[in-house]
């Protein structure tokens, strides 16, 4: 036989339905329980304070009136709030709740009073601790200033800056940061963290890869505590969560980071987002989810370039006070070209290797240690070689190349050629200007450096230019 408070709460369940959105209703209304009904006051059992806060603010005045239409214009309501910590003797108090939804602390009977029993779980750190008590979870070490800027990653990296002046003012948001393994997206992700941390002293910052946040979630949902996991995530001020195509195996977990990420943007929160592809390509994860992903701004991370990979060495050898010869520095930024993190792996082992051995750093220690990393080149590039790949590839004649002729396009391809010769030979600029006709190393020098002015400028040029250095590259192999 259906209790009488089964009842009434079904009732009023039954028309709440057909007023809150569906995916709101299940959020918010599916996990209440009745508990009791006694002299028109109904009273439900709610998950957490912050859930019963949540009601108050967003649901107090549906919830009176559908009450109201059952019991009458006297009807009550009483919350109360589960108890897990294994402790009855905990006295309840009685508060205060004005219809805007500010409380105050009472021991009058007021319209809807409430007892308090448990604050909200925090997943990171011991119940109980102030919100601004939150860990992080940030390495320090990520910051901004460690993080090379190049033609890779520029876009990325200078909209990381904003959203850490103004998290959550800017267009960007969600910031999502995407590209191949070791290219750095978890190193901007958390220095855009840390950095909001430095600018931003008030603001909670929280950094959690999915992995963990999939765990986390399967564990409260086992202890029947998945509100509180989502209460938890919805007091975050930015909220940056790593590797996001992992959640194509946690449909489930996909739901709670919908209801998670629907709070803190429409209550002007920061989200930050890492993936190894772009929203569009992510298989396996919802579609409401896929396009909250692209309201904001999708920034990719590339494979580095040359100069990039010169710089990030250079970068590394600075802050662990290392140096070495110039030569190994370009040895093995010519060599290592797939990603960032094995190119400071192949500069710690060389390191290592030169301690162990207790020997000094030349090319021919670097050539040893490299090839655990790469398939090292099985021939010399020549500047021919580069000659003959650039006149094939824009259709001019070796013989023109040569020329002293003012036709852009003969030009353009001279000051390619001898722009490759310089990064991909050992030959000096006297030697490089020989081959073109007996040029001088000036020559050399100022083609060079409208090659780069162009790069930056021009995005054709610059596409033909990467693309030969690919070829070129392949060649070497």
């Amino acid at each position: 036989m259906e209790k009488a408070h089964d009842k009434v709460w079904n009732s009023c369940l039954a028309i709440i339905k057909d007023i809150v959105e569906w995916q709101h209703f299940k959020t918010w209304f599916e996990p209440i329980r009745p508990v009791a009904l006694k002299e028109k006051i109904l009273t439900i059992q709610v998950p957490s304070q912050f859930f019963y806060e949540y009601l108050e603010e967003h649901y107090v005045n549906l919830l009176a009136k559908t009450l109201k239409r059952e019991l009458g214009k006297e009807a009550r309501l009483e919350y109360r709030i589960m108890v897990d910590s294994g402790n009855d003797k905990n006295k309840p108090l009685t508060m205060d709740v004005a219809a805007h939804g500010f409380k105050t602390f009472s021991n009058n009977e007021m319209d809807f009073p409430l007892v308090i029993n448990n604050p909200v779980k925090n997943p990171f750190v011991i119940p109980g601790l102030r919100k601004m008590q939150i860990d992080s979870q940030l390495n320090p070490i990520y910051t901004f200033d460690s993080f090379v800027e190049g033609d890779c990653n520029r876009v990325a990296r200078r909209a990381g800056k904003t959203v850490a002046e103004k998290p959550g003012a800017t267009s960007f948001n969600p910031l999502v940061i995407y590209g191949g393994v070791g290219l750095g997206k978890t190193h901007l992700a958390q220095a855009v963290g840390n950095e909001v941390k430095r600018l931003h002293q008030n603001k909670v910052v929280l950094y959690v890869s999915s992995e963990k946040f999939i765990n986390q979630f399967q564990d409260h949902s086992r202890n029947n505590a998945i509100n509180d996991f989502i209460h938890f995530y919805q007091l975050i001020d930015v909220l940056i969560i790593d590797d996001v195509q992992f959640f194509n195996r946690a449909e489930k977990s996909q739901d709670a980071l919908f209801a998670i990420f629907n709070h803190l943007h429409q209550s002007g929160k920061q989200l930050i987002l890492s993936s190894d592809k772009p929203p569009k390509d992510l298989e396996g994860v919802q579609e409401r989810l896929l396009s909250r992903f692209r309201w904001g701004l999708s920034a990719d991370l590339q494979v580095p370039d040359y100069d990039t990979r010169i710089d990030i060495l250079e970068k590394k050898m600075k802050n662990d006070g290392l140096d070495m010869p110039r030569e190994v520095v370009k040895y093995i930024a010519y060599n290592i070209q797939s990603n960032i993190r094995e190119l400071e792996g192949a500069l710690i082992s060389l390191l290592a290797q030169s301690s162990l051995n207790k020997r000094e750093i030349d090319l021919d220690l670097a050539k040893k240690v490299l090839r655990n990393f790469v398939k090292t080149s099985s021939k010399e590039i020549t500047i021919e070689t580069i000659q003959k790949m650039v006149c094939e590839f824009f259709d001019v004649s070796y013989d023109k190349l040569l020329q002293k002729t003012r036709k852009r396009e003969i030009v353009q391809a001279r000051q390619i050629t001898m722009y490759l010769a310089k990064i991909f030979t050992k030959n000096s600029l006297k030697t490089i200007g020989e081959h073109f006709g007996g040029r001088d190393h000036t020559t050399v020098i100022h083609s060079c450096q409208t090659v780069k002015d162009l790069m930056d400028t021009d995005s054709l040029f610059r596409e033909s230019v990467i693309e030969l250095q690919q070829k070129v590259q392949l060649a070497a192999m």
